[in-house]
């Protein structure tokens, strides 16, 4: 080494410290990759990808063959500075050359190349894998014995390395994947598959029709009764039942109904003949199970029961895409049969309301934790029926009791655009 000439000792040095900066910019830009759009560009047939993508099934492997190149050429590079220095300097040389090197090996073969990797990893790490995935054949007898070893050691400390595991999401951490996506992800879409990963927490309580909205048919009618509810019905399924709703004898398609209408054949026996049997799901079944439940069952309807078979309400297919596309109409208030929009911009609720329906229709955000009616959540606060004329803050949102029966809360008045900023969701107040 001594007899090199200086010139080819300062060439040396320079390929080393080059090879410092791709080993260390190697380390960081493979370990930056998206796993999930490495995959995406693997499954495209991308070389580059590939190998990565095969690389990072082992990181304690790739990182032991990374480090393995960083600290030869590192090590190798300090002798020969400490060499050039002492040709150049004499025995002050060998301070003057590790002073020199430690700073240029710290801007020029680990900031820089590193800062580059972390902001363009893809650029950076695709095409080092063409070069570290030889190099991991070549010494992997070595690499294998220090992974051993330093896998052996973390098992001292209690550390395991958990492979199948490292490339499976949360829902929340989905959540948070989708809701950063940016402009590559509409935000159209973003709310779409926001509200699929919602369905989970919400279940059929939430969005049925309430037992005492469900409009059905009366088998115990007269005959003329029923054929007007039917003629005149802006449902296409309806449930039938014998006296109350408790007695369900099934569903029926008004498309079937129509069909023997206009062969003047319908008449009640010929209407029993065409009710099909009901389906029926248990309260607080989540939505994304009772949306597989659907298409299992080959259902659009379904009555929510509770423990003793007591009917609850209703929920149908619709009602769930609603939870994900929306609304079917611009204005959720506007379509609400419930919301009953005034003349100054207020609102008349009907207490039977549900909570969820409600935050929609004015984008409000009352806790749905508890009850799931307006109603109940009334109730709830003041613990007693209220007189007509009562108002309260439910999470600082203004309520004004316009109407109530013996055992409920018939009707509120609400302003969408009085409320005090910023809510305390926590308190309530009555005046």
């Amino acid at each position: 080494m001594n007899e090199l000439p200086l010139g080819m000792l300062i060439g040396i040095l320079v390929f080393l410290l080059i090879m410092s900066g791709f080993f260390s910019g190697s380390e960081t830009g493979l370990m930056s990759l998206n796993r999930y759009r490495l995959r995406n560009l693997s499954e495209k047939q991308h070389k580059g990808a590939q190998l990565a993508e095969r690389l990072l099934t082992r990181p304690d492997r790739l990182i032991g063959v990374i480090l393995l190149g960083n600290n030869f050429v590192n090590i190798l590079a300090s002798a020969i500075a400490t060499l050039i220095g002492i040709r150049l300097f004499g025995e002050s040389g060998i301070w003057i050359a590790t002073i020199a090197l430690t700073i240029v090996v710290l801007i020029f073969s680990e900031v820089t190349p590193k800062t580059l990797a972390a902001f363009n990893p893809e650029r950076y790490a695709l095409p080092a894998s063409y070069v570290l995935a030889p190099l991991l054949k070549i010494f992997y007898p070595l690499v294998w014995l220090i992974t051993r070893l330093s896998n052996g050691l973390l098992r001292v400390f209690g550390v395991r390395l958990d492979e199948a595991g490292r490339m499976t999401l949360s829902s929340e951490e989905l959540r948070v994947v989708v809701s950063e996506a940016g402009s590559m992800i509409p935000q159209r879409h973003q709310e779409m598959l926001l509200s699929i990963l919602d369905l989970e927490k919400v279940s059929v309580d939430d969005i049925m029709v309430p037992r005492n909205e469900i409009v059905g048919i009366d088998l115990a009618d007269e005959w003329e009764e029923i054929a007007q509810q039917l003629t005149e019905s802006q449902h296409t399924r309806m449930p039938v039942y014998e006296g109350d709703i408790d007695h369900v004898i099934g569903m029926v398609h008004l498309r079937r109904a129509v069909r023997l209408f206009q062969q003047d054949e319908l008449d009640k026996e010929s209407f029993r003949k065409i009710i099909r049997d009901a389906y029926f799901v248990p309260e607080g079944t989540p939505l994304h199970t009772q949306l597989l439940n659907f298409q299992h069952e080959r259902r659009r309807i379904a009555l929510v029961v509770n423990e003793y078979g007591d009917i609850q309400g209703l929920v149908t297919l619709e009602d769930i895409l609603e939870e994900i596309v929306g609304e079917f109409t611009t204005d959720p208030a506007a379509s609400s049969r419930d919301i009953h929009i005034q003349d100054d911009g207020t609102y008349l609720v009907d207490g039977s309301i549900t909570i969820r329906e409600l935050n929609k229709a004015l984008e409000w955000e009352l806790p749905v934790e508890g009850p799931k009616t307006l109603n109940g959540l009334i109730l709830e606060y003041l613990e007693h029926i209220p007189d007509p004329g009562t108002s309260l803050l439910i999470a600082n949102y203004p309520i004004e009791i316009v109407q109530t029966t013996g055992n409920a809360v018939k009707t509120v008045h609400i302003d969408p655009n009085w409320q005090i900023v910023p809510p305390d969701r926590g308190k309530s107040g009555t005046t």
